[in-house]
């Protein structure tokens, strides 16, 4: 699946236009930025389910956390500059392969409204994402992330999540 970047209005349309796959266990899952990091720097405690993921969603706001996690690691001096560089096309690579969903209005609206549980600015934005595109309609869904409160005011959004 190729990448691309699409509101909320056009989510629809592209699902009509995948193509069909023959069943098998597989998910379609949203993404957050401590997910695609993981698999980018290969760390330990990769997603269990990454290989089942067959439909990957993420908000236009992971490229950001990622390529700022990487610049602050090469700052810091965590990494070598050739090393900042591979991890840079990796989550590059990555997000190709994902649906990216804009920061619309409505999802700055959603995220701005309450939740059920004590969520910081960025994670507000991953969940409102998540859960409009849940809204959308399509097969089950899942949220995955490492992030201990983002997991806790998903569960609590009515979402199945993956990771935490």
């Amino acid at each position: 699946m190729a990448g691309a970047f699409i509101g909320m209005s056009e989510l629809e349309e592209a699902r009509e236009r995948r193509p069909r796959r023959a069943p098998r266990r597989s998910l379609v899952a949203y993404l957050d930025s401590s997910v695609i990091l993981r698999v980018a720097l290969g760390e330990p405690g990769r997603l269990r389910e990454w290989e089942q993921i067959e439909e990957a969603v993420t908000s236009a706001l992971a490229e950001v956390e990622c390529l700022r996690t990487l610049d602050r690691m090469r700052v810091q001096g965590t990494l070598p500059p050739n090393e900042i560089a591979d991890r840079r096309e990796t989550v590059f690579r990555l997000l190709e392969g994902m649906q990216i969903v804009e920061l619309t209005r409505p999802v700055l609206a959603r995220a701005s409204q309450s939740f059920p549980t004590p969520l910081g600015s960025l994670d507000a934005l991953h969940l409102s994402t998540a859960l409009l595109y849940k809204e959308r309609g399509g097969p089950a869904f899942h949220i995955a992330t490492h992030d201990l409160q983002l997991a806790t005011a998903a569960r609590a959004s009515g979402l199945i999540v993956l990771g935490a």
